[in-house]
């Protein structure tokens, strides 16, 4: 009989369990996600059909939850209801809601909708805290929500900024709030501080998938803290506002950690991606980026710059084309972008004539006055541009200090004028150099816009500068991976070669080339005395050019008829 019972128990057991099943399964189909606290859910929204989300089993000492849900660039709802209400919802690719717990709160539910005529892919997760960690977005003043986890992006062409609600300390089911500005004590939410976060993603990777997966390590604060950047720290007093450079097609993630240095937590808020570009745009989309006028430029510019490279002392009147190039250009694109309405593709065209007449203007120069050390301070100065970008490239243009404009502009000038007067007692040396550095990198600018590469940003990010007077707040860090490192080694490869090169060659020549002006006036008085000089016979420029206009005119003419002309004599 106790045989039968048991039998009998453990049928009826497993139709218990066989009916959760069933219930679970049918529950999601008819609209209902079940989430588990720190459990990752990959799931598709259809406009035509909202989603009921729900977590059982909430623990006691949980005190408030975080929900998120990303998309790679579709619009996602998550609401408090079923009916959306500006102050009880948000919508956006990164999407977040903060659910303080009542006492003996053991479920909580949301709803999940997107309002995009295709299928959405969504990456969510729900997250826990205890009483003791800080509630990001508690103290929000200035967006939508009451408490408020989200972090706000906006970019342009030049930066991406993020914004976010200050925090508020946290505190037990079912008691107050603490005043978020009582006081500006210890015991406030102003001992609170904040990291922001940077990760980048792979370089040239625009997939669903891609984003979706690295969004995973940006989460958690011991995730955030394993694989992030740390750019700056915030206290209460500081604006909760961050600028970063903007770089069109590489994916970035962002996020911030509330830190209590009084009891030692922390809490993150949801993090927030962008790839400063549209998906949906027809013109300048993420997916076709380069212009067709700027690889035209950037091709023809490093064709220049490559034979430069090799041979820019031995044809010095080309390099000095080439110097004086990059200076008309680099200074006539600044006003025309600032003060012009002009399209980019026009800008461009009328930055290479500009800048082909300040090539000749050096070479003309040259040729008439040949004075060597004007020449050189240009020279010299095109390299110390280069070298002063590569300084504020590197982490030290990151300083607060440098935020400053005018600091800035005066210490990259006086590292610009250093380079030509430290050399300025070895001018073909300083000359090669510049060759071989200046040459290889228009080969680098030229890759940059057929294969992204940051090492286009080293002259771009001071660009940015001279065009916009708020990139100065940006933080200008920017990806360095497999494509870059090979693109600096081959850059390193090609002005080390240029250099060595030239240095060979040039051993027991002249270091410079002598005053065209003086050599053509002399062979003009030498022609003018020596009448035994074949050149002494050659008719003036003028009747010269006379007699190819006569020719050319006679290619014209009709051919007159053949015969006898003379009329006849009566």
């Amino acid at each position: 009989m106790g045989l039968l019972q048991l039998l009998v128990l453990a049928v009826l057991a497993s139709e218990r369990r066989v009916a959760g099943a069933a219930e679970v399964f049918a529950n999601f189909s008819e609209g209902l996600i079940e989430f588990s606290v720190g459990k990752f859910r990959i799931f598709e929204l259809n406009r035509p059909f909202p989603e009921e989300a729900i977590l059982h089993h909430i623990s006691n000492n949980v005190t408030f939850l975080i929900f998120q849900i990303h998309s790679q660039y579709q619009n996602t709802t998550v609401s408090f209801s079923p009916t959306l209400l500006p102050n009880a919802s948000e919508t956006g690719t990164d999407s977040g809601l903060v659910f303080i717990l009542r006492p003996e709160q053991s479920t909580c539910t949301w709803y999940l909708e997107t309002s995009d005529t295709e299928p959405v892919q969504n990456m969510a997760i729900l997250l826990s805290y205890s009483e003791r960690d800080p509630i990001p977005g508690g103290c929000n003043l200035e967006f939508d929500l009451d408490i408020d986890p989200n972090i706000y992006l906006e970019y342009n062409f030049f930066e991406t900024t993020i914004k976010f609600a200050p925090a508020n300390l946290g505190y037990a089911r079912g008691a107050d709030p603490p005043s978020c500005d009582a006081g500006t004590d210890q015991d406030s939410r102003w001992r609170l501080q904040y990291d922001v976060y940077q990760y980048f993603l792979p370089e040239n990777d625009l997939t669903e998938d891609m984003v979706l997966m690295h969004l995973q390590r940006m989460v958690t604060v011991p995730q955030v803290k394993a694989n992030a950047l740390k750019v700056v720290t915030l206290t209460a007093n500081d604006k909760t506002s961050v600028s970063f450079s903007s770089l069109p097609g590489q994916g970035v993630i962002y996020n911030v950690i509330v830190w209590d240095p009084f009891l030692n937590t922390s809490a993150a808020y949801v993090p927030v991606h962008t790839y400063a570009c549209s998906f949906e745009a027809g013109e300048d989309s993420c997916a076709s980026l380069g212009r067709v006028s700027s690889k035209v430029f950037f091709t023809l510019f490093a064709l220049l710059g490559f034979f430069i490279c090799f041979f820019g002392h031995r044809f010095w009147k080309t390099e000095l084309f080439f110097i004086g190039f990059i200076i008309m250009g680099f200074f006539f694109y600044i006003p025309i972008t600032r003060l012009t309405p002009i399209k980019y593709d026009v800008r461009l065209i009328l930055t290479a004539v500009a800048g082909s007449v300040g090539g000749m203007f050096l070479v003309a120069a040259w040729w008439r006055c040949g004075i060597l050390s004007i020449c050189m301070l240009c020279v010299g100065l095109v390299l110390g541009f280069l070298i002063s970008s590569v300084t504020f490239f590197t982490p030290l243009g990151n300083l607060k200090i440098f935020h400053d404009d005018g600091v800035f502009w005066v210490t990259f000038s006086c590292i610009a004028i250093l380079i030509p007067v430290v050399f300025m007692s070895c001018l073909r040396i300083l000359n090669i150099l510049t060759c071989g550095v200046i040459g290889s990198y228009s080969v680098v600018l030229a890759v940059d816009s057929y294969l992204s590469t940051s090492l286009s940003y080293i002259t771009l990010n001071v660009l940015k500068r001279a065009l916009n007077k708020d990139f100065c707040r940006a933080f200008t860090n920017v990806p360095f991976q497999t494509n870059d490192f090979i693109i600096l080694a081959v850059w390193g490869m090609l002005a080390v070669s240029g250099i060595t090169l030239q240095i060979r060659r040039e051993r027991g020549r002249p270091f410079f080339p002598p005053h065209p002006y003086k050599l053509w006036k002399q062979e003009r008085e030498r022609r003018v005395t020596n009448i035994l000089d074949p050149s002494y016979h050659i008719p003036p420029l003028r009747e010269r050019l006379y007699g190819r206009l006569t020719q050319i005119k006679e290619l014209f003419q009709k051919e007159q008829p053949a015969g006898e002309r003379t009329p006849l004599l009566l």
